[in-house]
């Protein structure tokens, strides 16, 4: 196939690592970049040799990095206001508001969690920002968070590559399978965890009148 056949030369040059490290940066503030598919190509053909496995997973690791600070300075120089903004009922506000409950619950571990949530990286670094969370413990959780999602993808290709040495289109649908069906996993954890919470409150003495307004504040209840 000449898709294929383009992939092969593609993944041969050694301009791919450039357009991986590229590309990660890129997701990290403008999300519609397929950073993710990108680097599971790219192990999908690892597999056979070319590109350099390991070479693949710090690229990609490094150019994440990068673009999660580059989306953290931008929350941080005026993200708040932007926030803000945000239509209440949106999606991008329902996200903002989960990146902020997630950096109060988990501080910053939801860097790593937030790879696998679809929008989800791109709303924690930029809340992270606007609340001004400490640039040096951003580092560190964000260091650990891109090198896992590097490793991570890059391999999810490999196996694919392996599984299909012969076919490597279907090795990239296997890996690409294999991804969606982590996020999914995720998706539905995240799902049940707030459903349980949502229930928990409802059932918790006095919710009623929280939420018809009889005590909406503690002074009132004085």
């Amino acid at each position: 196939m000449d898709l294929i056949h383009l992939l092969h030369e593609t993944m041969s040059s050694p301009w791919v690592y450039l357009a991986i490290f590229a590309i990660a940066v890129l997701d990290g503030f403008f999300p519609v970049v397929p950073s993710e598919t990108a680097v599971i190509t790219a192990g999908v053909f690892a597999a056979s040799g070319a590109p350099y496995l390991p070479a693949v997973i710090l690229v990609a690791a490094a150019g994440a990095l990068v673009g999660d600070h580059v989306s953290y300075a931008i929350g941080r120089a005026g993200g708040a206001r932007l926030l803000d903004r945000l239509p209440p009922d949106g999606r991008r506000r329902a996200a903002a508001d989960w990146a902020r409950r997630g950096i109060t619950t988990r501080g910053g571990l939801i860097l790593t969690v937030a790879r696998y949530v679809p929008g989800g990286r791109t709303a924690v670094t930029l809340t992270m920002g606007a609340v001004h969370y400490p640039r040096r413990r951003f580092l560190a959780f964000d260091a650990l968070a891109a090198g896992s999602w590097g490793l991570y993808s890059a391999l999810v290709g490999y196996v694919g590559g392996l599984a299909f040495e012969q076919d490597p289109l279907r090795g990239l649908l296997f890996g690409l399978g294999l991804a969606l069906t982590v996020t999914l996993i995720v998706e539905v954890v995240r799902w049940l965890r707030g459903h349980r919470r949502r229930t928990a409150r409802v059932g918790e003495p006095g919710a009623d009148a929280v939420s018809a307004g009889g005590v909406s504040r503690p002074e009132d209840a004085r």
